[in-house]
């Protein structure tokens, strides 16, 4: 039986970029770093010679993001991967406090958000008589990403 989601992970082509992205704009702690390879990810991956660079970045709760970047074999990038109707896995949902103020200092620091916050109608859906208000951007590397907050 599943317990929990341990943790979500994204392949990166600029690992530092997207490191300062969710470090030092979303305040994500920064964990472990290592480099991967040999047999065990070979068969986990269905790769061949596989060598990556993993880190991992913790949440105060929930799961967390684990970044990958391949040094080999290469990867490619799907189009439309930040469009919010492309198939498959499509956003990162973070619950925040203070989304204004997060909101603020992500776009004095060049960030492009796809919309003004948004209030989710209560009519449409229901959050235990709480109000959800949201706004979607995308992190460095195109990755749709949600800022949510209940009141």
């Amino acid at each position: 039986m599943i317990q929990r989601i341990d943790h979500i992970n994204l392949v990166a082509d600029d690992l530092e970029a997207m490191i300062a992205f969710y470090r030092d704009l979303l305040g994500l702690r920064l964990g472990k770093r290592v480099t991967i390879s040999g047999p065990w990810i070979e068969a986990v991956t269905r790769l061949p010679q596989v060598e990556a660079e993993v880190v991992f970045l913790e949440a105060p709760q929930g799961p967390g993001i684990e970044l990958i970047q391949y040094h080999r074999p290469a990867g490619r990038r799907p189009a439309g991967l930040g469009d919010p109707n492309t198939k498959g896995l499509r956003h990162i949902a973070f619950r925040v406090a203070e989304l204004n103020a997060l909101v603020a200092a992500m776009q004095a620091a060049g960030v492009e958000f796809a919309s003004e916050i948004q209030q989710v109608p209560s009519a449409q859906v229901d959050f235990a008589l709480q109000h959800k208000r949201l706004i979607y951007c995308r992190d460095p590397e195109g990755n749709l990403l949600e800022l949510c907050e209940f009141a």
